[in-house]
């Protein structure tokens, strides 16, 4: 990652619909010439973090499969489809590299879907007699990534942006998932320099997200730099990231090792 994190919003149901990435299911992958794609069939997870009882006339609750059993909504549907205009990237593991330093010149464009049929529930009755229907989580994103060297010095740029459309039901807000819409990026620059040594890399980030159940925005910029002292097998990140959401207004100050062996 060129981030000293992912994106929290774009893991769109991470401990939703699966135990925290990990799901029991079916998937192909491959490519046709420099199109790749995944596509996959999942049993949706029984347990949740949100554990959420449905109210009364209120807002979309993510619990689906625990509420109305496996034959209603105990399947979840995804795919990923980018097309590789420029040099191609491997699809051997589930994640991209994220930066390449210069090493590649890299242009994609990609779209990405999740459904869950009736994944989320509401309750359309009364306190005494309630009745809870399902109601389907449709999620859809279409991003790009480019990453190329610059010049013969080694300096290189990265950028990447994401737009996500999100309904897990009629009002849906809990934690960092909610449903409304999402526009995310980040773009770093890596300094000329010996490759066998320490190179770095100044960064930014910004996201924007809306939600239907509420009028405020929460908006997240980061401003960071990555010291690379062998490539990507060991550097540092100090980074700073504010928050904004309402009334919480936060910033926090990180630096981190990471070490690839």
């Amino acid at each position: 990652m060129m981030t000293l994190d992912n994106n929290r919003q774009s893991w769109a149901t991470i401990g939703l619909s699966d135990q925290f990435a990990r799901h029991l299911g079916v998937f192909l992958k491959g490519k046709f010439d420099k199109l790749q794609y995944r596509v996959a069939i999942n049993d949706a997870a029984a347990s949740t973090l949100d554990s959420r009882t449905a109210i009364a006339g209120g807002d979309a609750v993510y619990n689906g499969r625990t509420s109305l059993g496996s034959g209603d909504a105990g399947k979840t549907y995804a795919g990923y489809f980018d097309y590789h205009f420029l040099d191609q990237e491997s699809n051997f593991l589930p994640y991209k590299v994220g930066s390449y330093l210069g090493g590649k010149k890299i242009f994609n464009i990609g779209a990405g879907f999740f459904l869950h049929p009736k994944g989320a529930v509401i309750d359309n009755g009364t306190a005494l007699t309630p009745n809870l229907e399902g109601e389907d989580v449709s999620i859809f994103a279409i991003d790009a990534f480019y990453d190329t060297p610059i010049g013969e010095g080694g300096s290189a740029l990265t950028a990447y942006a994401v737009f996500q459309s999100s309904d897990y039901g009629k009002n849906y807000l809990f934690s960092a998932y909610g449903t409304g819409s999402m526009f995310y990026s980040h773009v770093g620059y890596v300094f000329n320099g010996d490759k066998t040594k320490t190179r770095y890399q100044p960064y930014v980030s910004y996201g924007s997200h809306s939600y239907d159940a509420v009028n405020d925005n929460r908006s997240t910029f980061g401003l960071g730099v990555n010291a690379y002292m062998s490539g990507h097998n060991s550097k540092l990140t100090l980074e700073y990231k504010n928050q904004q959401f309402g009334a919480l207004d936060s910033g926090v100050l990180s630096l981190q090792a990471m070490i690839y062996l």
